[in-house]
């Protein structure tokens, strides 16, 4: 007799759950399906999950295709469980091609094609299950295909691009149901849409898409024009729907909390902030104006909007592309630094300076998992530390449930007022840049 088992959350149970364990099914003579438990889910960074582990168990029970239904409740499980039903095949989706071969050693482990063309009405039966189209010009995703999966109730769907090819190798590369080259048919098949594209089109796509009455998740800066983004936002209010932008540390948790001690005094009065990026561990395909934002972002978000002066200096290489940029931001009694380096040795950082400690962030602080804080008068650093997965995605898009759910327009990780201020600091930026 020929084992198979398979694991899932199986959350909001859709047709692309039932046809993972139909395939798997067909497999073997018995199958095992584990269910992930509600702290396996957390521990692994999956958020949002809205159905209980009973009734994601009798979702699988009603298919009548288990032979057996255990839970998955720990990292390393899929071994032992490998091993103790002495399983022939582990069958998982192919979203995991290629991190559980290691697993071949003690059976043979398929990966199976993941569900293309599921219809709304089926995604819709499952519950409120969004689809997310991409907007883009290249071939890649800044990773929300993959940390989409770690947030029930949104299913990446479809794919836009103005060049038929890349829309389809797109779609070809991340599995996705649907590419399209024509904008007002794109939008008919999404509920949410991601920008993911350089100025001016952005804002376009934005902008169609708002007027359309879809969620919109946008790159940013959406606009330097800080008139242009009020309009932007008042239009998305009048449809009722969520216009956010993708500065990712305004929504991770350590972040927030680094931010809220601050402005409880952790450190005393702030003196100085300094922020440095790398562009290279930053991210690929990211332009420079979304790699200042974050800093920028960072400052203001511990200093407040009352910038008193900016300025800017950069280095261009020989083909004038800048390689090095260095803002500075004058408040009241207080200085702040952002250095930006493209292809150099800088060491990325964000540090925090009171008259009553400091607080540190090493490495990519815009990933921000933990911080360390060193008050004055005491000789020993605090480490503050808090779950991170995946590359903070998954974070912003549970957010954007959350608001959904909430049914509000206005993010409270990043207001509106905030977004128009950043749009002034960045203009001033680049028409210093530019000079």
């Amino acid at each position: 007799m020929k084992k198979v088992i398979t694991y899932g959350t199986f959350d909001l149970f859709h047709q692309g759950h039932y046809n993972i364990i139909k395939h798997a099914r067909e497999l073997g003579d018995y199958l095992i399906v584990g269910v992930t438990s509600e702290s396996y889910d957390i521990e692994r960074g999956k958020l949002n999950v809205r159905d209980s582990l009973a009734q994601r168990m009798e979702n699988v029970r009603k298919t009548g295709l288990a032979d057996e239904i255990i839970v998955e409740e720990y990292q390393g499980q899929k071994l032992n469980d490998i091993i103790k039903y002495n399983v022939d095949i582990l069958a998982l989706g192919s979203d995991w091609r290629g991190k559980f071969d290691y697993l071949n050693k003690y059976c043979e482990v398929r990966y199976l094609q993941r569900t293309k063309n599921i219809s709304s009405t089926m995604l819709r039966s499952a519950g409120t299950i969004y689809r997310v189209g991409i907007v883009t010009e290249d071939g890649e995703d800044h990773g929300i295909v993959w940390e989409s999966k770690h947030v029930s109730g949104i299913h990446v769907d479809s794919v836009f691009s103005r060049d038929e090819e890349t829309a389809r190798s797109f779609c070809e590369k991340y599995e996705l149901n649907s590419y399209w080259n024509d904008y007002d048919r794109f939008l008919e098949q999404a509920d949410i849409v991601y920008v993911k594209c350089p100025a001016p089109e952005k804002l376009e796509y934005v902008d169609r898409a708002v007027r359309e009455g879809k969620y919109v998740i946008s790159d940013s800066p959406i606009s330097e024009d800080s008139g242009v983004l009020r309009e932007l936002f008042h239009r998305a209010e009048e449809r009722r729907v969520v216009l956010v932008e993708k500065i990712m540390p305004v929504y991770l948790r350590a972040f927030n909390q680094l931010v809220w001690l601050i402005h409880c005094n952790l450190i005393g009065r702030v003196i100085s902030v300094k922020c440095s990026i790398s562009r290279d561990v930053f991210g690929g395909g990211n332009s420079f104006d979304e790699t200042v934002v974050h800093g920028v972002c960072a400052v203001m978000k511990i200093m407040g909007q009352s910038c008193g002066d900016v300025s800017c200096n950069a280095v261009s290489d020989d083909r004038g592309e800048p390689v090095y940029k260095v803002i500075t931001m004058k408040y009241p009694r207080a200085l702040a630094t952002i250095e930006i380096g493209s292809g150099l040795d800088v060491e990325s950082g964000l540090t925090i300076l009171g008259d009553g400690g400091r607080i540190h962030v090493p490495g990519d602080w815009w990933n921000t998992g933990y911080f360390e804080a060193k008050l004055r008068g005491n000789e020993f650093l605090k480490r503050y530390s808090f779950n991170f997965e995946g590359n903070g995605f998954r974070y912003l898009l549970q957010e954007l449930m959350i608001m959904i759910r909430d049914v509000r327009t206005e993010c409270t990780r990043l207001f509106y007022e905030e977004s128009e201020a950043l749009a002034d600091v960045m203009k001033i930026i680049n028409s210093q840049s530019d000079g």
